[in-house]
């Protein structure tokens, strides 16, 4: 199958932050498994009333499913913003993944970094990616079939 790439794609592989390698399952298997101990913590963090810790990991959760899906694909991604172009160009374009997805994994990773740079978060938003992050996972195991 030949990818139709956008120049943000085409600029994340020529800049080094998206490389084609083969495709590992062990890793994708490993970054799954991330994936759910980052969702338990936050799960956890937001019980203890640690809204911000729980922002971070939800974020972290989606990252690493993020990661899983792509690296389904052939690449390893050394940038998150790069993980976030080469979702939309591999899943969401092919119609893997539907795009409230992919805009969800983004407001959450623009969440994250208020909470990590602002101190803006809240136990609502934190709640809202929790659950973001739970069906991002749920959908990364349907198209990698686990």
């Amino acid at each position: 199958m030949v990818i139709a790439m956008d120049n943000r794609f085409k600029q994340c592989i020529e800049e080094g932050k998206l490389v084609k390698i083969g495709i590992q399952p062990d890793l994708i298997e490993k970054e799954l498994i991330e994936s759910a101990n980052d969702l338990k913590s936050a799960e956890k963090s937001l019980l203890e009333k640690n809204p911000k810790w729980a922002t971070v990991q939800a974020y972290y959760s989606m990252f690493h499913a993020g990661k899983a899906l792509v690296l389904s694909k052939g690449y390893r991604e050394k940038s998150h913003a790069c993980l976030s172009i080469a979702l939309k160009a591999l899943f969401v374009e092919a119609n893997l993944l539907e795009r409230k997805h992919l805009e969800h994994f983004r407001d959450c990773m623009a969440l994250r970094m208020d909470a990590d740079y602002g101190a803006i978060y809240s136990k609502e938003t934190a709640s809202q990616l929790i659950g973001w992050g739970n069906e991002f996972l749920i959908e990364a195991k349907k198209i990698l079939k686990l």
